[in-house]
């Protein structure tokens, strides 16, 4: 017999179905010798029959997965029957439409959220039965029951691929994924280099981007606790391979990772230079592991982002702020930057306040407009544009005046008297509005520009797919690949040839000691500066356009001190010159810039090289820096022609010969040799 005789236990595989889906048992049919012959001789058929044989009823299962895949629906285990129910008892299982019973019904639970989740079941009586048999010595299945008969429609082949039982990744392809995800590229982009590796085309991977999403998710689903030990002893071991590597964290009472905070050797070098201006961006939010993110930004000479730190943190308070700044400065030796942008936070505002009360702390104008459509754009509808290049407009005024008086302008002509967030900006507008930040150095980091500049650069890192420990890893990644990508865009600028606009000899003198970036910038002021007339006055010189009879800036300068300055503060908002200062020094008959006014940031110079001038004695960096300038300008005027190169070498030989016979010091020969190599 198949079937030993005693009770039949019963176990779904889905315990809904117990309730939703009734097959009839009456078509079993048990099957005469010949029909068993002809189910040998036919076992590659590809249509399920009664009596065919299986080895394994997980055989069975597969070869019914593939005749449904042809067919155009997938399959699942519905019920088994036995005398224990599973193990060495079972003997008859079931295998149905995916589609078969009802949908389930769920039971309520107000302490945890429901997911609306729709369901395919429709009732649908197509299904496999097979039971387990020994007559010929071995145990083998043989199919007892078969229906295909579907009370829906069934899915072309380019439809069925995407039922959740045909899209499978394999070990491969997981390995693959995570070495991917370890790299910080995006799911989409994984999804399109399989693609290529495979030579499929776009969209037929046995498998989807949710089902990748999927994958990594499962990967971060691990005990808090310990992800917070694994971290840990990857920071430990980094630590151990570099001693320069900086990092600083807290536990709580239960001795579980709290915050977690570390920054790179290369970082803080580069903060030495260029940490005048820092972004920390805490916007971003690691969802995996349900912890803030806050990352330390800052700009190059070269207009590039360059990364500082980051910080990882249980809580947005005060307390957690607090002490992440303190990493920070820590971090960086006690060096607090001149100014700090961050999104609009009132414990992060506290924060600073406490910490870095010496720094101008102001609000990324980026971040703020980023809230603009979900606050503004059902109010004002149609005039939502225009109010929008008003506030730009505002924004950008140089006189407080001016901006106060057109803010109520604003107001009342777009009827935003009662609306909140006009009146939360207005109170915040010291911090945000450029009329109030003008007399603060912010490196350009307040352009449209720079802010989407450097939300590429942390977007590189933030796509954290794997565990957390990895995290550390791939922003080091992320920031390695950075300085790589700078060096060649520094490499590709350096070797472009500089157009020189004006032919004026300041002009060919700041393109030889500032960087391209700032050169441009600089030179974008010069152009103007032809446009504007200069007046003197009792103490100072009144610049305003030509075109104009009001109005203008005023600008004081000394020559005997070379000190200039602007009534627009474009040179401390910028590091970069005005147009008004550029042509009272023109006016003047001063053919070269006043170094203190091309500042060691925006110059052609390595980060050592700057750290050693920044380090200096001030006479002694002043003169290092006064002796560069003349060397530029000494190259510059000599390639001009093939006699005044002969000259200049001539020269430069007797110097050096008469250089080489003065005596030196140790210490003045390392810094010396240290600025030859570094440039």
């Amino acid at each position: 017999m198949s079937e030993e005789a005693g009770p039949m236990l019963v176990v779904y595989d889905d315990p809904s179905d117990q309730r939703s889906l009734s097959l009839d048992d009456t078509s079993s049919t048990e099957e005469s010798p010949d029909e068993t012959r002809l189910s040998l001789e036919t076992t590659n058929d590809a249509i399920p029959y009664i009596g065919q044989r299986f080895a394994t009823h997980d055989a069975a299962y597969e070869f019914y997965s593939e005749f449904a895949k042809r067919c155009g629906f997938s399959i699942r285990r519905h019920r088994t029957e036995g005398k224990d129910g599973v193990g060495k008892g079972l003997t008859r299982r079931y295998f149905v439409c995916h589609r078969a019973g009802n949908t389930p019904i769920k039971n309520s639970n107000e302490s945890k959220p429901q997911r609306n989740r729709k369901s395919s079941r429709c009732g649908c009586q197509a299904y496999l039965r097979i039971s387990k048999t020994t007559e010929l010595g071995a145990p083998e299945w043989r199919v007892t029951g078969f229906a295909n008969h579907h009370n829906h429609e069934l899915l072309e082949p380019n439809q069925v691929r995407f039922l959740p039982a045909y899209r499978t990744i394999s070990d491969s392809d997981k390995s693959r994924i995570l070495m991917f995800a370890k790299t910080g590229i995006s799911v989409h982009q994984m999804m399109r280099l399989m693609e290529l590796e495979k030579c499929v085309e776009p969209g037929y991977l046995p498998f989807t981007e949710k089902d990748v999403r999927n994958l990594l998710q499962s990967f971060r689903k691990l005990d808090p606790e310990e992800e917070g030990i694994d971290l840990l002893r990857m920071c430990r071991n980094i630590k151990e391979k570099d001693s320069n590597f900086k990092f600083e964290y807290t536990l709580d009472s239960n001795n579980r990772l709290e915050n977690i905070a570390w920054s790179y050797a290369s970082s803080v070098q580069s903060y030495e230079i260029f940490g005048d201006a820092v972004v920390f961006d805490t916007t971003h939010h690691l969802t995996a592991f349900d912890m803030p993110l806050g990352i330390w930004v800052g700009m190059n000479n070269y207009g590039m982002p360059c990364f500082f730190g980051c910080v990882l943190l249980r809580e947005e308070n005060l307390r957690s702020f607090s002490w992440a700044l303190k990493a920070f400065l820590g971090f960086m030796n006690g060096k607090a930057p001149q100014t700090i942008l961050t999104d609009q936070n009132l414990c992060l505002k506290e924060a600073i306040a406490m910490e870095m009360p010496m720094t101008k702390h102001a609000l990324c104008i980026w971040m703020i407009v980023a809230k603009f459509p979900s606050w503004f754009n059902a109010v004002l509808g149609e005039r939502y544009n225009e109010w929008k290049a008003e506030f730009f407009r505002l924004y950008n005024l140089e006189s407080i005046e001016d901006f106060e008086l057109g803010w109520r302008d604003m107001v009342n002509s777009f009827g935003l008297h009662t609306n909140r967030h006009i009146a939360n900006l207005y109170g915040l507008r010291i911090f945000w509005a450029l009329p109030f930040l003008r007399s603060h150095f912010f490196a350009g980091m307040t352009t449209t520009g720079q802010s989407k500049s450097i939300n590429a650069f942390i977007q590189r890192f933030l796509s954290a797919q794997t565990r957390l420990a990895h995290f550390v890893e791939q922003v080091a990644v992320a920031v390695d690949f950075k300085d790589q990508a700078g060096e060649q865009q520094t490499m590709q600028q350096n070797l472009q040839n500089i157009c020189l606009k004006t032919g004026a000899p300041m002009e060919s003198h700041a393109a030889s000691m500032l960087t391209p970036f700032a050169f441009s910038k600089l030179q974008e002021q010069l152009v103007l500066a032809a446009h504007y007339a200069s007046f003197q006055m009792d103490d100072c010189f009144l610049v305003r356009h030509h075109m104009k009879v009001e109005g203008g800036r005023k600008v004081y300068w000394v020559p005997r001190d070379g000190i200039i300055s602007c009534s627009c503060r474009h040179f401390e908002f910028s590091g970069i010159l005005c147009r008004h200062s550029l042509r009272v020094l023109s006016t003047g008959n001063c053919f070269q810039i006043p170094d203190r006014y091309l500042p060691i940031r925006w110059r052609r110079i390595s980060t050592s090289s700057a750290k050693l001038l920044q380090g200096a004695p001030s006479d002694h960096a002043e003169r290092i820096q006064f002796l560069q300038s003349m060397v530029s300008s000494l190259v510059t005027e000599s390639a001009k022609s093939k006699e005044r190169l002969d000259i200049a070498i001539e020269q430069v030989s007797i110097l050096l010969s008469r250089i080489r016979e003065q005596p030196v010091s140790l210490q003045g020969m390392r810094d010396v040799s240290s600025i030859h190599r570094s440039l």
